[in-house]
């Protein structure tokens, strides 16, 4: 047996190898981990398609005393109707009355964004901070 036909097998089982072990990574990395309750690779694909998605802002407004309006400040803003107003309010997790207040200052500012001709989606978020408005190319519908 010659020394070139030795290498020819070895390489060839060589990649053979090395695509098994793909193909089992890539087996592996879709299996539901424990953590996730068993659930199967299309049921978690479907959960997190009916999450919002949202994308990076192109505009980004933050609610502090000396702000201007959110209605002057979207007059400011290239008007686009492929664009999403995404308001974002704080709220502390261990008060009750903190996700209120979060949510009835989200509410006015949707409100002024209504008044301004855009409707907004809120989001509600445990942890601290300011309320911030976004605008950005994440509407439902759009091709991505």
């Amino acid at each position: 047996m010659s020394g070139r036909a030795t290498v020819s097998w070895q390489t060839s089982l060589a990649d053979l190898s090395l695509i098994l072990f793909m193909v089992t990574a890539a087996a592996v990395s879709t299996a539901p981990s424990p953590k996730q309750g068993g659930k199967a690779p299309a049921a978690m694909r479907q959960e997190i398609a009916g999450r919002s998605q949202r994308a990076e802002p192109l505009s980004v407004y933050i609610a502090l005393p000396d702000a201007p309006p959110l209605a002057q400040w979207l007059t400011q803003q290239a008007p686009d109707p492929r664009q999403q107003l995404t308001i974002t309010a704080p709220y502390e997790a261990a008060r009750v009355q903190s996700r209120a207040a979060a949510l009835e200052a989200a509410l006015a500012l949707a409100g002024e964004a209504r008044e301004a001709g855009l409707a907004a989606r809120i989001v509600l978020e445990p942890g601290q901070g300011v309320i911030r408005a976004e605008l950005a190319f994440d509407a439902a519908g759009l091709p991505r």
